[in-house]
C-alpha cells in the first residue's frame, strides 16, 4: 500500500512510505523513480543484511531494526529484526516495510521544513538515526536478564533452565551484533563532509555507544557461560570426589571378604571360633585408619 506522508507543497520533497509492497507497487516506483532492478530485487529479500549503494539518481539503503514482535526466544535475525528500506534521491524518499514502524507514524507530525528535515538527505539520516537506536532500547531488557540469570547460576540449584536462557541471549547479541557492525558504512555515508551536522555526528554517536555496549554484554554473557561451565564442572568433580573416598573405604574390606569367602579347606582362619568378629574388627580397624588418613589429609 502507497501513501504519501510529506508532499512537495510541505517541504521540498516528498516522502513516500510503502507498507507491505506488492509487486505492482513496487513496478510503479522503478517506472517512476527510475529505480534499478537490482536494488528492487534486494528490497524483497526478508532477511537482507544492512548495505547502503549509491547510484546516479538516488541513494539505495538496506536497514534494520529490533522486530516489533521480538521475543524472549527469538534466535535468527528474521525473528529479532524487521526490515526497512529506504530509497532517496534529490526530491523524493521512499521507504519500504512489511511491518508496522512506530517511529514512522510519529515521524508525520515533524515539521519537514526544520533545519533537521531540510532535505532528503537529513530524512534519510533521521530514519537511520531512529531505526538504530531501536536497538539502543532494549538493552536495559536484555541486561536486567543477564543479571537475573547470574544471579541464578550463582545461587539456584536447579541451572538447566538458565542455560537455555542464556543461550539465546547469547544469540541475541551475537545477531544484533553483526546487524550494527554493517551500519558501519552507512553512518560513514552520512557523516563523510558533514563535520558540522550535529545531526549525522547524533547518528555516529549512537552507532559508536551501541556498537560499545553490545560488545560488552557480548563478553559478559560469554563470561557468564564460563562461570555455568566452570560450576558444573566442579560440581561433577565434587560427586566424583565422594565416590572416590566410599570406593576407598570399601576396596580393602571388599579385599578381606574376598579372601576368607574362597572357603579352601586348608585356610586356618575358617576353624577359628573368633574368626567371624576378628575379620569384623579387621575391617572396622581399616576403614578408622582411613578415615584417620583421609582427615589428616584434609580431603573430608
Amino acid at each position: 500500500m502507497i501513501s504519501t506522508i510529506v508532499s512537495k507543497e510541505q517541504a521540498n520533497y516528498e516522502w513516500i512510505d510503502v507498507f507491505e509492497p506488492s509487486v505492482t507497487d513496487l513496478e510503479t516506483l522503478k517506472e517512476k523513480y527510475n529505480l534499478n532492478q537490482a536494488s528492487i530485487k534486494d528490497s524483497l529479500e526478508p532477511e537482507h543484511l544492512p548495505k547502503i549503494e549509491e547510484f546516479d539518481n538516488y541513494t539505495f539503503i538496506i536497514l534494520r531494526m529490533v522486530s516489533s514482535t521480538f521475543k524472549d526466544n527469538s534466535d535468527n535475525i528474521g525473528e529479532i529484526t524487521d526490515r526497512l528500506t529506504i530509497f532517496y534521491g534529490a526530491d523524493f524518499v521512499i521507504t519500504l516495510h512489511k511491518k508496522n514502524v512506530d517511529f514512522i507514524h510519529k515521524m508525520k507530525l515533524l515539521d519537514f521544513r526544520s533545519t533537521k528535515l531540510k532535505d532528503t538527505k537529513h530524512l534519510a539520516n533521521h530514519i537511520t538515526t531512529a531505526a538504530l537506536a531501536t536497538f539502543e532500547k532494549i538493552l536495559p531488557k536484555i541486561s536486567t536478564k543477564l543479571d537475573e540469570y547470574e544471579e541464578s547460576v550463582f545461587l539456584a540449584r536447579q541451572k538447566k533452565l538458565v542455560l537455555k536462557h542464556v543461550y539465546f541471549i547469547k544469540r541475541q547479541i551475537d545477531v544484533v551484533r553483526k546487524v550494527i557492525i554493517l551500519y558501519k558504512e552507512i553512518v560513514e555515508h552520512f557523516h563523510a563532509n558533514q563535520k558540522r551536522n550535529v545531526y549525522s555526528r547524533d547518528l555516529k554517536d549512537l552507532f559508536l555507544r551501541t556498537n560499545t555496549l553490545y560488545d560488552n554484554l557480548s563478553e559478559n554473557t560469554s563470561q557468564l557461560l564460563n562461570v555455568y561451565f566452570n560450576i558444573s564442572s566442579n560440581h561433577t568433580n565434587e560427586i566424583m570426589r565422594i565416590l572416590t573416598i566410599f570406593s576407598v573405604f570399601f576396596m580393602p574390606i571388599t579385599f578381606v571378604a574376598g579372601v576368607y569367602g574362597m572357603n579352601f579347606k586348608n585356610m586356618p582362619e575358617l576353624e577359628w571360633y573368633y574368626g567371624y568378629p576378628i575379620a569384623i574388627a579387621i575391617m572396622l580397624g581399616i576403614s578408622l585408619a582411613i578415615y584417620y588418613w583421609f582427615k589428616r589429609k584434609g580431603w573430608l
